[in-house]
C-alpha cells in the first residue's frame, strides 16, 4: 500500500489537555514516511474492516498510550502528495494523564500551545508532517495560509 501509495483509509487525533494546549510529538528517524518530522496527530492505517473510531483508538494507546479518553469526531478529508493518499477519519480528545511513547515511532512530545504551534509551522523552524497540517488547516486550528512545508522523506 505505502510502496505504490494506494488509497486507503487512516485515523487522526488529536491530543489536548484541559488547558487547550496540543500534544506535538516527533516521529522516530526510522518511520517509512516522514522519519524525524514533528506531528499533532496519533493516528495509522485502518486495517481491512476496521471501523475508524476502533482504529483511533488503537493508534492513540499504541503510540501514546493514552487509553480511555472520550473520543470525539471531527471531520473527515482526503489527503494526498508523492508519501501518502488516505481517507483521513480525524477525532479530538481531552487528555491530563501520562503520556508513554512508543519507542519506535514517537521520539520525543511535548504540549504547545494553539499560538506557539502556529509560531512554528509559520516560521518552518521545524519540519513539519504535511498531512498533519492539512489536517489543521481542515480542522480550522491554524488560520491564514501557512508557508509551503519543505520536503520531508
Amino acid at each position: 500500500m505505502r510502496a505504490e501509495n494506494l488509497l486507503h483509509g487512516a485515523t487522526a487525533v488529536l491530543v489536548r489537555d484541559s488547558a487547550g494546549r496540543i500534544y506535538v510529538h516527533r516521529r522516530t528517524e526510522t518511520k517509512d514516511i516522514y522519519p524525524g518530522a514533528f506531528d499533532c496527530w496519533a493516528g495509522g492505517v485502518l486495517a481491512a474492516g476496521e471501523a475508524p473510531d476502533s482504529g483511533a483508538i488503537r493508534e492513540l494507546a499504541e503510540e501514546l498510550g493514552i487509553r480511555g479518553a472520550g473520543l470525539r469526531p471531527l471531520f473527515t478529508t482526503r489527503w494526498r502528495d508523492a508519501n501518502v493518499q488516505a481517507i483521513y477519519h480525524a477525532f479530538e480528545v481531552t487528555w491530563d494523564g501520562p503520556i508513554t511513547h512508543q519507542a519506535d515511532e514517537v521520539a520525543w512530545g511535548a504540549w504547545w500551545t494553539v499560538s506557539e504551534l502556529t509560531e512554528h509551522l509559520r516560521s518552518g523552524d521545524l519540519p513539519f508532517v504535511p498531512d498533519g497540517r492539512h489536517l489543521l488547516a481542515v480542522a480550522g486550528i491554524v488560520s491564514g495560509a501557512l508557508p509551503d512545508e519543505p520536503t520531508v522523506h
